[in-house]
């Protein structure tokens, strides 16, 4: 230790200083690098949002517009609604169409109404009953016949009476079992196939009427409305921006050199101004998501060390019931907790 001292002195003071301030600096870069490798490390990051754009797939003029802005909302809570008169209309018109196509259906299916059958019957009566006498006369006319009685004319007339009345039978027992048959095969699915395409048409109407009101699909901020009631609003044009607390994250940036160290689902702090009571809130949070691209340089604006030259896109997100502490834009210091340095 002696001879150290003695070689400083023999060295210049302005030289002494030199080494001495190296010599500090180097245990300083030890100290820090050390420190970020084996303890915990702060980055300054910024809260983003992923934001819900709540539109409908129909055009048309709102006519109530529900939420305002900065309320909160349940799930399924109504949004807004546009105007819903030709939609209205339309499904009226398709639901009637279903009923007649229904109609018709049924009436193919079974067979005439009971008082055509009674009459169909009846004829079936008369013609059996005129038979039977043309049966009577024929039988008749065959003995005369054989005993030359009678001409061989009138002997074929009587025969054709017989067998024209038994035509006669035979056609209407026919005609009364078509009847009670219904509807033939093809016009009855021609007929279920006009249905079907009834129930579409219905279908299509009450999904279009339906999507003229939009509810919120998760528990969210109302963060913006677009519209005012009464104008008008394209297809597919947002009318209301949720903000669910699960879509809230942070983005920081972490140096090359210890990106590697990250994991997913690793634990950090969030430390923020504005907390209760005015003073500095802490939020806990998990790493989500890690860039596989390097940049150069994050965003000036929330850098405090441009000397970083390769750093990496983090991301991480809160519990969403701690979610609403953070306000997307705002800037905010993640601490991170590293295992020890090998």
């Amino acid at each position: 230790m002696a001879a150290i001292t003695q070689l400083l002195q023999r060295i210049p003071a302005k030289v002494r200083l030199g080494v001495l301030a190296l010599a500090l600096a180097g245990a300083a870069f030890y100290g820090v690098r050390h420190f970020v490798q084996a303890g915990t490390a702060t980055f300054q990051g910024y809260v983003e949002a992923e934001y819900v754009h709540v539109a409908s797939p129909v055009a048309g003029a709102l006519a109530e517009l529900r939420v305002s802005r900065g309320q909160e909302v349940a799930a399924g809570a109504p949004l807004f609604v546009l105007e819903q008169d030709y939609e209205r209309a339309a499904l009226a018109v398709a639901t009637s169409a279903l009923k007649q196509a229904a109609d018709r259906l049924a009436n193919v299916q079974k067979g005439q109404r009971p008082t055509e059958l009674t009459a169909l019957s009846a004829r079936l009566g008369q013609a059996s009953t005129a038979l039977r006498l043309a049966e009577t006369e024929f039988k008749r006319r065959q003995k005369l016949y054989a005993e030359r009685t009678i001409s061989a004319e009138e002997m074929d007339r009587a025969r054709a009476d017989y067998d024209l009345k038994a035509q006669q039978v035979r056609e209407m027992s026919a005609n009364l079992s078509t009847a009670k048959l219904g509807g033939r095969t093809d016009e009855i699915s021609a007929a279920q196939a006009e249905v079907e395409a009834a129930k579409g048409r219905v279908e299509q109407a009450a999904w279009t009427l339906a999507q003229k009101s939009q509810a919120a699909p998760a528990a969210a901020l109302v963060f913006d409305t677009l519209y005012t009631q009464g104008e008008w609003v394209p297809a597919g044009k947002a009318v209301a921006v949720l903000l669910p607390p699960q879509n809230i994250k942070v983005r920081f940036f972490v140096p090359e050199e210890k990106v590697g160290a990250l994991s997913v689902g690793q634990e950090a702090q969030v430390r923020f101004d504005g907390g209760p009571a005015g003073a500095a809130g802490t939020v806990p949070v998990r790493v989500s998501y890690i860039s596989a691209q390097a940049e150069y340089t994050p965003p000036i604006l929330y850098s405090s060390d441009n000397r970083a030259k390769l750093v990496f896109l983090v991301e991480a997100r809160p519990a969403p019931e701690q979610a609403p502490l953070l306000h997307p834009g705002q800037p905010v210091d993640v601490r991170l907790t590293f295992g020890s340095a090998k």
